[in-house]
């Protein structure tokens, strides 16, 4: 008779798999990249289109004060749901240490026009001249020119 003597100690790998560990970040990535730009603008709003939109490049900047008004009439200043009654006085509040006294308006299209008009005259009563109606530029569907 024989003994069977089993030797696996001399097979350990000890060589670490990273594959894995790789497409779990990289999944991580691309979830990141895809959610980062949907958490700039904090209150969802479908933006008025206009073919002549002017760029304001100030309004995506992390201290600027943006007012938005969703289609149900609800008045948000940054991501905090305020009564229109409210919003003079903390707008006041946000621009007193500033030097650009300009508040940018995120309206919905479908929002009322008497609610967006109230919001603008709570912001003006509190001193402010400047304000920006942000909206969209609309993608003009023109046909294909050229010769037969």
């Amino acid at each position: 008779m024989a003994i069977v003597v089993r030797n696996e100690g001399a097979k350990v790998n000890s060589n670490i798999n990273v594959t894995p560990m790789v497409d779990v970040m990289l999944v991580l990535l691309i979830i990141f990249m895809v959610i980062t730009p949907m958490l700039e603008n904090k209150v969802n709003v479908q933006l008025a289109q206009t073919e002549n939109a002017v760029a304001m490049d100030d309004a995506s900047k992390e201290d600027a004060v943006t007012v938005a008004i969703t289609r149900d009439s609800k008045v948000y200043l940054g991501q905090d749901q305020v009564p229109v009654a409210d919003l003079g006085p903390k707008v006041q509040d946000l621009l007193q240490n500033k030097t650009s006294k300009m508040v940018y308006f995120r309206s919905d299209a479908r929002a009322h026009y008497g609610t967006v008009m109230d919001a603008i005259d709570a912001v003006r009563t509190a001193g402010v001249d400047e304000v920006g109606l942000l909206t969209e530029n609309r993608q003009l569907n023109k046909p294909p020119t050229g010769g037969e």
